[in-house]
């Protein structure tokens, strides 16, 4: 029998998606599980993204340009300069979703074997884009003790050999929900410039900032059009998942004329979609000022139901609606899979991301999880009883 490859036996298992098969099951026989392991938000997608694929005229659907339109990018250009992002059209590559401008920008700036330091934890999926690419990710690790706060720049930096082409990082963050200063970002800016590497910043929950924190781009900080790549969705901003819409984003014009190389060989991305997304780059500004409101709410719940529960341990989140808590059980992924299995109160259970996926170094996060807070207020207090119960019965 033929062989698969070796590095499809060594892609990692989605940590949010692999108990997906349990939960399943449980809600064959009837139990209500509650969802606190994916980013999927509740919120409203705008009308007039809705309303502008329901209403257009289109009698053929042709391929779109492999960029996006210039009239598209040009629009979207606009999004960024009213963020303080001085960007064109020419400085942007449209995708399908941030995977693909995560999967195009590695594939742009590595060879096989070489080198990406992200903090971790760190979104799982960096991990199978890189092993897709075939560059190594070399972790630096972040603690919960420090919220998750930039790690040291002197870690960085002792890292850093002949192989690394970048420092990546996800900001707010993915899965811990912390929010780089500008402090933290110039450190950066300094150390990818000294060392001449790129500086890759998964920016896809900028509008998610809360307790008066301002985010910081790194293409707003001067001197860096030479080393800065913005990975981009609109899957969480407009609660359009399901469009996968994303930008790639870069001044670099060597880099974004290598990266359009790989953008032309799947052709473009989906045409119905980028009409969406066309129309949902004119939500108002009020739009996100209501759903940030909500989202501070469930944060602060989560966070006051949580510290109820006797040994627990969490990061504060200023971004993004994730956090981390570390629980006390020694390993995560056999409590989500024995939640999902054989744990019920009122026939309800509560499905959670174990957080090991999130980290590259083998051990770390075998007792945290992740949790996503994009269900209401109602849901997480429950989701977090039944979870506090959980722990009772599993440690007893």
């Amino acid at each position: 029998m033929p062989s698969v490859s070796n590095k499809g036996l060594s892609m990692p298992q989605s940590p949010i998606r692999k108990l997906v098969p349990f939960a399943e099951n449980a809600k064959k026989k009837g139990v209500k599980v509650i969802h606190l392991n994916i980013g999927q938000p509740d919120i409203k997608t705008p009308q007039q993204a809705l309303d502008a694929v329901k209403n257009n005229n289109i009698s053929v659907l042709e391929y779109s340009r492999t960029e996006g339109s210039e009239e598209f990018r040009t629009k979207i250009a606009g999004y960024y300069v009213k963020n303080n992002i001085p960007v064109t059209a020419s400085d942007i590559i449209v995708t399908t979703g941030g995977s693909e401008a995560l999967a195009f920008a590695m594939n742009t700036i590595a060879d096989t074997d070489d080198e990406i330091i992200i903090p971790e934890p760190f979104y799982a999926n960096y991990n199978g884009f890189a092993t897709a690419c075939g560059v190594k990710v070399v972790p630096v690790v972040s603690k919960l003790e420090d919220n998750f706060a930039l790690p040291p720049i002197e870690e960085f930096e002792k890292l850093i050999t002949s192989r690394t082409k970048a420092i990546l990082i996800c900001n707010p963050g993915n899965p811990t929900g912390y929010l780089y200063s500008k402090e933290e970002i110039l450190k950066l800016a300094a150390l990818v410039k000294k060392h001449n590497i790129f500086l890759v910043a998964d920016e896809v929950y900028r509008e998610f900032t809360y307790d008066d924190k301002v985010h910081t781009s790194v293409l707003k900080e001067d001197g860096l059009d030479d080393y800065a790549i913005i990975i981009d969705s609109v899957s969480k901003r407009y609660s359009m998942c399901g469009a996968r819409i994303g930008f790639l984003v870069s001044k670099n014009k060597e880099f974004i004329a290598t990266a359009l190389k790989f953008a032309q060989a799947r052709l473009s991305p989906p045409t119905y979609a980028q009409i969406a997304t066309e129309a949902a780059l004119d939500t108002p500004d009020s739009y996100f000022e209501e759903v940030k409101t909500e989202y501070v709410a469930r944060r602060n719940l989560l966070i006051a139901e949580l510290e109820k529960i006797e040994g627990i341990k969490i990061a504060r989140p200023q971004g993004a609606f994730y956090c981390i808590a570390e629980l006390p059980i020694q390993d995560a992924d056999h409590f989500a899979q024995w939640l999902l299995e054989d744990f019920r109160v009122d026939n309800e259970t509560v499905m959670v991301a174990p957080a090991a996926g999130f980290y590259a170094t083998e051990g770390l996060g075998k007792n945290q999880i992740r949790i996503a807070y994009v269900l209401d207020q109602d849901s997480l207090k429950r989701a977090v009883k039944i979870l506090g119960e959980a722990l009772k019965s599993y440690n007893g």
